[in-house]
């Protein structure tokens, strides 16, 4: 066990100048990725700062009509918000679809977005990895790889990100608000994980030292219809092979609007938009959900033995738009 300080931050400031102090210090939330993380060696921390304490877990609504949500609401407490059920129900479904109850009443919303890939070479200290000792190697790309991305890869690393949540704030628009020792600062989602390239290491667009303290999801009356489907390889408290958030508005049999992302499929949540572009205009009919999918996942690169996901995911946009389209003319 390497020992480590532990300091309870009184207010966000505090927090910042304490992470600021000192680069092996790590925010502490629910701690349900980083004690793991701690356990296994992969963190080696030498100071946690506990943010639970701080005033940032509350869910409002907007001025325009959106929601903030603060970052150390709990999964729970986000999945149970009436607004966020009435707004937002693929949101709620998306966090009640990940992990168990007892993780969901400890996980908070920061952390969540903050979680690191349950690759398995990633988590083993012993194996090399890109993502963990940069310039080590992927060695995924020619091992085992069967739940790893199939879009937006590269031949340094191919882990997927394990968030359910963060798949519907994707394709909602969500911004997340932070703060650093020079003041706020805010990031769309679509900004805020990072291509891999040849950095896995660098996952976010966070500045050092930055402190997430809440997002906020803008107006969208489409998100009102919207439902999170996630597929994996038990029936519960796993980790997704693929999963979809969609939202869909269709009058008169044409599609309106459509938002679209994917979970499981790549380092981060992937916002399928050359498939709410094929979408929008058209009939509200299988045949146009399934050449949607297709025209996203054109751009598919599988590995020798994760090559299912693409059917899977086509599968999955078809079956879910059908669904909400029925809905609608109910």
């Amino acid at each position: 066990m390497r020992e480590f300080d532990y300091r309870r931050a009184a207010d966000v400031a505090g927090a910042v100048a304490l992470l600021g102090a000192d680069p092996d210090t790590r925010y502490l939330g629910g701690g349900t990725n980083l004690v793991d993380l701690m356990k296994t060696g992969v963190e080696r921390p030498t100071r946690l700062v506990d943010i639970r304490e701080l005033p940032l877990d509350g869910i409002e609504s907007t001025p325009d009509g959106g929601l903030r949500i603060g970052a150390t609401v709990t999964n729970a407490d986000l999945a149970a918000h009436p607004e966020v059920r009435r707004r937002y129900p693929a949101l709620a479904q998306a966090v009640l679809a990940g992990a168990s109850g007892q993780l969901r009443n400890m996980a908070t919303v920061g952390g969540n977005l903050l979680q690191r890939t349950r690759c398995g070479y990633f988590t083993d200290v012993a194996q090399p990895c890109n993502k963990r000792i940069p310039g080590s190697g992927c060695p995924a790309v020619e091992g085992e790889h069967h739940n790893h991305a199939i879009l937006g890869a590269s031949e340094h690393c191919v882990a997927v990100h394990p968030s359910d949540m963060a798949v519907p704030l994707a394709a909602f628009d969500a911004v997340v608000h932070y703060e650093t020792a020079d003041g706020p600062g805010e990031l769309p989602l679509a900004e805020f994980y990072l291509p891999v390239g040849d950095t896995p290491h660098r996952e976010t667009a966070l500045p050092a030292g930055a402190l997430i303290t809440g997002v906020v999801l803008p107006p969208a009356p489409v998100a009102a219809r919207s439902r999170y489907r996630k597929v994996r390889e038990r029936a519960s408290y796993a980790f997704a092979i693929g999963s979809l958030a969609a939202a869909l508005d269709v009058r008169d049999g044409v599609v309106h609007e459509a938002r679209l992302a994917f979970g499981a499929v790549a380092s981060r949540p992937w916002r399928a938009l050359a498939a709410e572009e094929a979408l929008t205009g058209a009939p509200a009919a299988p045949e146009t959900y399934a050449a949607a999918a297709d025209a996203e996942l054109a751009a598919a690169r599988p590995l020798p033995h994760n090559g299912y996901k693409v059917t899977l995911m086509r599968n999955l946009v078809v079956a879910v738009l059908t669904e909400l389209a029925e809905e609608a003319t109910r």
